[in-house]
């Protein structure tokens, strides 16, 4: 008979895979650490730039958990493990961002890409291949919002970074010639509804 996992055992389990790959890199998971599935906080419902993992701070939880969230719009169990393993490298640096110790911690693992954004690299992927067999398929299914954000219908559409939030709000005509204004700090800027 097999037992099948629910989605929290089942991160909760995959979380304790990933301790072992930290720890050979020198990196501690912290142990309260929660992961559900569940809508990120911000542009969860875009279909455009949306989250698809989110980490909050132990400093944010009544209990000193870091708290993670992955979206519902994920089932892949491949991807959700690669999701997990970016948003623990936060609880392991909270309050560096995608700094330094971030981008140490993530390349080292076998993440690739931009720092935001990452993916399973060669290296994580060879690593993943043996834990997702004893895992078993992540037990979801993908979740399509049916109430998506409506496109901004104002004369002035809102640009947003979503690292520090840096805002402006740019004429659509200029975002079509020019393109996406380019925040100080991390370049390229979101667009809120479009």
């Amino acid at each position: 008979m097999t037992i099948s996992l629910t989605r929290e055992q089942w991160l909760s389990q995959a979380t304790e895979e990933l301790r072992a790959l930290f720890k050979q890199h020198g990196d501690t998971i912290p142990t309260q650490v929660r992961s559900s599935c569940g809508f990120p906080s911000k542009s969860a419902l875009a279909s455009k730039n949306r989250r698809i993992g989110e980490c909050w701070s132990s400093a944010a939880s009544a209990d000193s958990h870091a708290e993670i969230f992955i979206s519902p719009t994920i089932s892949d169990s491949a991807r959700v493990l690669d999701i997990l393993a970016h948003e623990l490298i936060h609880a392991v640096h909270p309050g560096d961002g995608h700094g330094k110790k971030f981008g140490k911690t993530a390349r080292a693992i076998g993440l690739e890409g931009k720092l935001t954004a990452t993916v399973a690299g060669a290296k994580f992927t060879a690593w993943a291949t043996p834990v997702l067999a004893r895992l078993g398929a992540y037990p979801h299914a993908d979740l399509v919002p049916s109430n998506a954000q409506k496109k901004q219908t104002t004369r002035m559409l809102k640009c947003y970074c979503p690292e520090c939030g840096y805002t402006v709000r740019v004429a659509g005509k200029w975002l079509e010639a020019m393109g996406a204004p380019m925040c100080p700090e991390h370049g390229t800027m979101d667009t809120e509804g479009v």
